[in-house]
């Protein structure tokens, strides 16, 4: 596994554009969804974009994080905060 450091703006072009890949991050970790049966479309559960940190989203989904162990599911690297 290749672990990448990538920063909210970087996270943001991991949308699944342009044939690119789709991201999310979860607690300072970014796993790539792509291949998620749920992610195939442009939102997840029309809810979430790919992109975005969900961190502060999970609370209110109707699964826990066990959802990031799926086979699906591949941890690609690790969201850097920037100071402003």
């Amino acid at each position: 596994m290749t672990s990448q450091s990538f920063t909210l703006q970087e996270l943001m072009l991991y949308n699944g554009d342009d044939h690119r890949e789709k991201y999310i991050a979860f607690e300072g970790i970014v796993y790539d969804v792509t291949d998620c049966p749920k992610w195939r479309t442009e939102m997840h559960q029309n809810l979430h974009f790919p992109g975005q940190d969900l961190t502060n989203e999970l609370a209110d989904a109707p699964h826990l994080n066990e959802v990031f162990t799926r086979p699906c599911v591949q941890v690609v690297g690790k969201l850097r905060i920037e100071n402003a």
